[in-house]
């Protein structure tokens, strides 16, 4: 093991080390404190009011945990919404951690395989920026695929409560608790919203702002415009409901139709990753000056920049909005 690999290990334990004993979280003491105050406040105050404190306490903490890491991550608070719209219980921390871990496995292993330091430096930088963000997106788009295929479900829901004569708080309650999965958890978020103060124009817009999906946002419209106007809400939210049905299948008619020519692309796009690792196999000496001569990397690297350029065009090109 040469020297840049020893140098690059140690700085990463280091590195971890002094992470695990920033971010380490709060001390037994301070959570001793914490739990005392916790069932004092419960038996001097009533249930809505210690509801509402701690989660307030709660949402303080957790902004707290992360405190030391706003001086290092740039448009933390970006960041941050992007990692809770993934529904998952991630924290800045663990995505710090995780985009860490990359860059140092993909850093050794580029330098195992006898590459310079400098391509393996910048290849750990690339994928460890770049493959948790990937990661995140991914989870993002499938949470919001899966609440966008019940959201029309959990409208009638709130037909059948309204014309039964419930109140549209209610029929929140209602659908928190009948549809699980996304559906079910950000209505859920609203009623708690809605119980500790907000009104529910700001709670909607909350989820709307979390979701970032225009159906979302086609129902915070519609509620608003029939708490200012009146009307027959159960109607509009019935129309509402068929409108969003119909606009689902024209995406998967849409995607039916695009599906033979994204399959082609990548087919296209992977031929040159394929005949790069079948030459690799058969003889290793032959593209070895990729990973060695300068001329030969930055040629390289430049024809996958052009080819990444070449695949967000053609993906831009296929993503038709509704």
């Amino acid at each position: 093991m040469n020297l840049p690999v020893i140098l690059i290990i140690a700085g990463a334990f280091l590195a971890f080390s002094i992470l695990v004993i920033l971010l380490g979280g709060p001390s037994s003491g301070k959570a001793k404190t914490r739990r005392l105050a916790m069932v004092k406040d419960r038996h001097a105050a009533s249930t809505e009011a210690v509801v509402a404190a701690q989660m307030r306490k709660t949402i303080q903490s957790g902004r707290n945990g992360d405190s030391s890491l706003i001086a290092l991550l740039p448009r933390r608070d970006e960041l941050e919404k992007r990692i809770r719209r993934t529904g998952k219980n991630w924290t800045l921390t663990q995505y710090m951690f995780a985009s860490m871990i990359v860059f140092v496995v993909a850093t050794g292993g580029m330098l195992i395989v006898r590459a310079p330091f400098l391509m393996a430096a910048l290849v750990g930088l690339l994928l460890g920026l770049g493959l948790p963000y990937l990661v995140v997106g991914m989870t993002i788009n499938r949470r919001v695929k899966a609440f966008n295929a019940r959201f029309p479900d959990a409208i009638d829901l709130l037909v059948r409560g309204l014309k039964s004569g419930l109140p549209v708080t209610e029929t929140f309650q209602v659908v928190s608790q009948e549809l699980p999965g996304p559906v079910g958890e950000e209505f859920k978020g609203v009623v708690e919203r809605i119980r500790i103060g907000n009104t529910m124009e700001a709670a909607l817009q909350e989820t709307a702002e979390m979701l970032g999906t225009p159906e979302f946002q086609f129902f915070c419209i519609t509620i608003q415009i029939q708490r200012e106007t009146g009307g027959n809400l159960a109607e509009t939210l019935a129309n509402l409901s068929d409108v969003l049905r119909k606009r689902a299948q024209m995406k998967l008619k849409i995607r039916a139709m695009s599906s033979e020519a994204k399959a082609s692309a990548y087919i296209v796009g992977a031929l040159p990753f394929f005949v790069f690792g079948v030459v690799w196999t058969v003889n290793p000496g032959y593209l070895a000056g990729f990973f060695v001569e300068e001329r030969l990397i930055i040629a390289g690297i430049g024809g996958l920049i052009w080819m990444s350029i070449g695949a967000g065009i053609m993906a831009k090109m296929v993503n038709f909005e509704i």
